[in-house]
């Protein structure tokens, strides 16, 4: 119980006191219920197609589904995760899940588990003894036979700057549409590596809404 005050009166001086940048952008994510809108709010249909990155346990993927009846592919490396997917959208024929993550390189490596926030990096990826498969990107999607992405959505707790660094490098950023992603600022120089992402995107897409570090979406420019 102590532990939890203590906690909680932290979180209220960084947040009242010290004005957290970090902490305000997830208020006002909250108060905007971004979730439940900006996230679900892309001009698709029946025939666009979805790519999950960092599925976890199917939600995003499920929400966008119901909502537009569109094709999904989700991608999960964590074998756990990727079984619930698997089982949970098994009667659903335009829903594929793959068993494993997108990155900048082909690889097995060690994972944190640690449910929505399990991550390739930190010091206890290393020590936890799980692993899980990765891809370098361009490949499978070439291997995978599409030709463009209506929406991205990448979720994959620092994993995001290898990814848009290779879908920027390769080409395939050109050929897709909508790009939401969530950066995260435990890697280190986090800031001037989203700000570097940031500034290529700006040559072929435009921002749509942004989150600090939460969430934020970009338009493929006409």
């Amino acid at each position: 119980m102590i532990s939890k005050l203590l906690h909680r009166a932290k979180y209220l001086y960084r947040l009242f006191i010290r004005r957290d940048p970090f902490l305000l952008e997830v208020r006002r994510w909250f108060r905007d219920r971004g979730d439940e809108t900006l996230r679900l709010d892309y001009p698709l249909d029946a025939k666009s197609l979805v790519v999950d990155v960092g599925g976890y346990l199917g939600d995003f993927a499920d929400s966008i589904h119901k909502r537009f009846g569109c094709r999904v592919i989700i991608f999960e490396p964590v074998p756990a995760f990727f079984s619930h997917c698997k089982k949970r959208f098994s009667g659903i024929r335009n829903i594929q899940v793959i068993d494993c993550g997108l990155g900048g390189e082909d690889g097995v490596l060690p994972i944190d588990v640690a449910n929505d926030g399990s991550s390739f990096f930190g010091s206890r990826a290393a020590t936890s003894g799980a692993l899980a498969k990765v891809r370098k990107a361009d490949a499978v999607l070439s291997e995978l036979g599409i030709d463009h992405i209506d929406l991205i959505k990448i979720n994959i707790e620092g994993g995001e700057y290898d990814l848009l660094r290779v879908l920027i490098e390769s080409g395939w950023i050109n050929r897709t549409r909508y790009v939401q992603v969530q950066f995260h600022n435990f890697i280190p120089n986090a800031v001037v590596l989203r700000s570097a992402l940031r500034e290529q995107l700006t040559k072929t897409h435009r921002e749509m809404w942004n989150y600090e570090f939460v969430w934020e979406s970009w338009e493929l420019r006409q």
